[in-house]
């Protein structure tokens, strides 16, 4: 009986195209750093304090943005 990794390693090396292998790495990757906490990891020291001071401004009302505004400003997206 094969393993999840066993089988995971026959796909990947039945892969031929080297561009659709490195998009699948990247993605594999993402998911892996986000689903166990590393994506915050990844961030620069300039990323980190720009997060933190976003999160912090979030509390104070007046630096919010509406949903009704968010959702006209994107509508073009968002219809597609």
């Amino acid at each position: 009986m094969m393993t999840i990794k066993d089988r995971f390693h026959k796909l990947i090396d039945s892969i031929e195209d080297e561009k659709d292998l490195q998009s699948y790495y990247l993605l594999i990757d993402q998911l892996q750093k986000t689903t166990s906490g590393k994506l915050y990891d990844a961030l620069s020291r300039e990323e980190k304090e720009e997060l933190l001071l976003s999160y912090e401004e979030s509390y104070n009302g007046e630096n919010l943005i509406s949903h009704d505004s968010v959702m006209e400003e994107y509508s073009k997206w968002l219809k597609k």
